[in-house]
C-alpha cells in the first residue's frame, strides 16, 4: 500500500514537471523542471528494483547532461521577449502535436505492449542476481541497433550545440587568430616617444 502511494505521488510530480518543461517560457526554468522530472523518474525506477538505471539517470543526466544544457542555454543568450510573442501564435499547432504524440504513446506504451503478464520475470532473483547483467545482455543483443542509433543522435546533438554556441550571429564572440598574431609587426604595436630631459626645480630640496 505504501509503495503504491509513493508511486502515485512520484508519478504526479513527474507529470507536473514534464508539463512545465514544455509550457514554461523561460528556458532555464524549463531545464530545472527537467531535472525534477529526472529525479522523480529515478525514484520510480528504484521502486521497480532498477537501482542501476536510477543512479545512472541521476549521475549522467542530472550531473552532466543538464549542466551542459544550462551552459549552452546561457551562452545562446535567448531573447525571452521573442519567445513570449510567438507562444500564443503556435499554441494550436503545439496542442495538435501533443495530441498526436499522446496517441502514439498510448499505442506503443500500452497494456498490449507492456505489463506484468507480458514482461517475463527474471529466471533468478536470489543473492547472485544482478540487474546490470540483465540490462547489458538485453541492451547489447536485442536492442543493439537502437542503442547505436541513439549514440549517433547524441553525437549530432553535441555538434549542433557547439555550432550554436560558436555561431556567426553572435556579435560579441571573441576568438584568437594565430596567423595574425604571428605576422604582427613591432611598429604596429609599439610606439616610441622622444621626451626631453627635465631639470629639477632649484627650490625643491
Amino acid at each position: 500500500m505504501v509503495e503504491q502511494l509513493v508511486f502515485y505521488a512520484l508519478s504526479g510530480i513527474l507529470v507536473f514537471a514534464g508539463s512545465m518543461v514544455v509550457t514554461v517560457r523561460n528556458p532555464i526554468h524549463a531545464a530545472l523542471f527537467l531535472v525534477l522530472s529526472f529525479f522523480t523518474t529515478a525514484g520510480i525506477w528504484l521502486l521497480l528494483d532498477a537501482e542501476f538505471l536510477a543512479m545512472t539517470l541521476v549521475l549522467v543526466y542530472v550531473g552532466a547532461v543538464m549542466v551542459l544544457f544550462l551552459f549552452v542555454i546561457m551562452m545562446l543568450d535567448v531573447n525571452l521577449v521573442v519567445l513570449r510573442e510567438g507562444f500564443s501564435r503556435y499554441l494550436p499547432v503545439g496542442i495538435l502535436i501533443a495530441v498526436l504524440l499522446g496517441l502514439e504513446l498510448s499505442m506503443v506504451v500500452g497494456a498490449s505492449q507492456f505489463g506484468l503478464d507480458i514482461v517475463p520475470a527474471p529466471a533468478h532473483h536470489g543473492a547472485g542476481y544482478s540487474n546490470i547483467e540483465e540490462l547489458g545482455s538485453v541492451l547489447y543483443t536485442v536492442y543493439v541497433y537502437p542503442f547505436e542509433i541513439a549514440s549517433v543522435l547524441l553525437l549530432v546533438a553535441i555538434v549542433a550545440a557547439i555550432a550554436l554556441s560558436l555561431g556567426e550571429h553572435r556579435k560579441n564572440r571573441k576568438g584568437q587568430r594565430p596567423e595574425e598574431q604571428v605576422a604582427v609587426n613591432r611598429k604596429d604595436r609599439v610606439r616610441l616617444v622622444q621626451m626631453a630631459a627635465e631639470r629639477p626645480d632649484s627650490d625643491t630640496p
